[in-house]
């Protein structure tokens, strides 16, 4: 029942309404009492009687209209700087600028030092140049020989010495290299690599060359007894195979 009243009145009408009722009630007893009691029942009857209970909260209103902005607060201090960021894509490349014009020439730069001098040339007394004492010069021999034929391979040299190499001088290398066609200086002497000791005449035989039988050099009807003539020397084979080709390389150095 109280619930019912609650509904229709609301909290602060019910209590309103109880109150009216207990002095309603309590004002009859009142006025039965004798004359001297009325001011007293009087001041009873309208005495404050005591607060009810809290009634439940009500419904959130509706917002009020946004009141005007209020004045920008002063600035914060400047944050922690955040982190690096992934690279991103390399962009298109760009087109290529026009060219700039030519710059100034610059200073002339210091003179360098001066090389070394270089080795002596050869003598050339009366106008006739020959190869200077200590030094070497190479080349390359071949010979054909037919079935039963004698081949000749040529050594000429460039330049030409002042005397004849005696016949002991000349030496054929084919397997072991006689100590006179190692100067004993940089590279090992090899085909590829001749070397002769001062006054001697060093032929390398290149090992295809292997079953062709070598004569002596320069045979008589050439310069004379064996060794080399001041421009050169012949390298005669003999009994090779039909149409074998026998080859080499050479090295003489001047006494």
């Amino acid at each position: 029942m109280f619930a019912r009243f609650r509904e229709q009145l609301g909290t602060a009408g019910l209590i309103v309404a109880v109150v009216a009722l207990v002095a309603a009630l309590t004002g009859g007893a009142i006025a039965a009492n004798s004359g001297s009691g009325d001011a007293k029942a009087t001041a009873s009857a309208t005495k404050k009687g005591p607060r009810g209970p809290k009634g439940p909260k009500g419904a959130k209103g509706d917002t009020g209209p946004q009141g005007p902005a209020g004045p920008a607060g002063p600035a914060g201090p400047k944050g922690d700087t955040g982190a690096k960021g992934d690279t991103g894509a390399k962009g298109d490349t760009g087109d290529t600028g026009a060219t700039g014009p030519k710059g100034a020439t610059g200073a002339a730069g210091a003179t360098g030092a001066k090389g070394d001098t270089g080795s002596a040339g050869p003598t050339c007394p009366e106008g006739k140049c020959y190869l200077l004492s200590n030094s070497t010069e190479t080349g390359t021999w071949a010979a054909n020989i037919g079935d039963g034929e004698i081949g000749a391979g040529t050594v000429t040299f460039s330049l030409p010495l002042k005397a004849p190499i005696a016949e002991n001088h000349v030496k054929l290398v084919k397997t072991t290299v006689p100590e006179e066609c190692d100067d004993g200086t940089g590279n090992a002497p090899s085909i590829g690599n001749p070397e002769a000791d001062p006054g001697y005449l060093c032929v390398w035989i290149s090992p295809l060359s292997e079953g062709t039988q070598f004569a002596n050099l320069n045979p008589e009807s050439a310069f004379g007894e064996g060794g080399a003539s001041p421009v050169g020397a012949l390298i005669i084979a003999e009994k090779g195979p039909s149409g074998s080709f026998a080859f080499g390389t050479w090295a003489v150095t001047a006494p």
